[in-house]
C-alpha cells in the first residue's frame, strides 16, 4: 500500500483527489493538510511514502516545504500539483528534492500513474513544462536580486524594501536597476512580473 500525504489549500480540490486516489488499491492517504506550513509536522507525524504538495498554500509555498520534508524524509518522494506551469519553479522544485511536476490539469489517470512511477525510482514531470523550463535556462537573478524584485512586486516602496530586507535605499535602487536590465524590463513592476512568469520568484 502506498501511503500518501496530500497537501492543497483548496476544499473542493483536496476532497476530489482524495476520492480519486482512494479509488486506487494500492493507495491510501494518511495526512491531508491545508497549509504548506503544516506539512512537514504532517509528514513526520504519519511517514507517508508520497508527499503531494501544491505549490500556492498559505502558511509557505509548496517549494519550501518539500525541501523541509526532503531534509527530514529523505525516503519519501515528492510530487508537485500545481496550477502554475512555470518552467522556474520545476527548476527549484528539482533543487529541492522533488522527483515529480504535475500540472493539475492533466487527466486523472496520470496522477496515479505518476505515483507509482515515482515510487518505482522514476522522475514524473509533465513534458510541456519540462521542455519550457529548458528552453528558458536558469534564472539569471541573483538571491538578493530575487528578494529586493520579490519585495517590489507586492507594490512596496523603496523605502519600505530596504527597510524590510535591511539594505540601504541606494542598495535597492541597485539590486532593482541590474534586474530590470537582466529581464530587459522598463520598470520594476514589469521586471517583477516577468520573474513571476518565469517562475523565479
Amino acid at each position: 500500500m502506498i501511503r500518501i500525504l496530500l497537501a492543497e489549500d483548496q476544499a473542493m480540490v483536496r476532497g476530489a483527489l482524495v476520492a480519486l486516489l482512494s479509488l486506487e488499491a494500492d493507495m491510501e492517504i494518511v495526512a491531508e493538510v491545508a497549509r504548506g506550513d503544516e506539512v512537514l509536522a504532517a509528514a513526520l507525524a504519519a511517514n507517508p511514502d508520497v508527499a503531494l504538495l501544491d505549490i500556492e498554500m498559505p502558511g509557505c509555498d509548496g517549494l519550501t516545504a518539500a525541501a523541509q520534508v526532503h531534509a527530514q524524509l529523505p525516503a519519501c518522494r515528492i510530487l508537485m500539483l500545481t496550477t502554475f506551469g512555470r518552467p522556474g519553479y520545476l527548476r527549484r522544485a528539482m533543487e529541492s528534492g522533488v522527483v515529480g511536476f504535475l500540472l493539475k490539469d492533466a487527466p486523472a489517470a496520470q496522477l496515479a500513474s505518476a505515483i507509482r512511477r515515482a515510487m518505482a525510482g522514476e522522475r514524473v514531470v509533465d513534458p510541456t513544462l519540462a521542455v519550457s523550463a529548458l528552453s528558458d535556462g536558469v534564472s539569471p537573478l541573483t538571491d538578493r536580486e530575487r528578494d529586493v524584485l520579490a519585495a517590489a512586486a507586492h507594490g512596496a516602496s523603496i523605502a519600505e524594501i530596504a527597510a524590510s530586507l535591511y539594505l540601504s535605499e541606494g542598495t535597492v535602487r541597485n539590486y532593482l536597476s541590474v534586474a530590470m536590465q537582466k529581464l530587459n524590463a522598463r520598470n520594476r513592476i514589469e521586471a517583477a512580473h516577468i520573474a513571476e512568469e518565469k517562475g523565479w520568484l
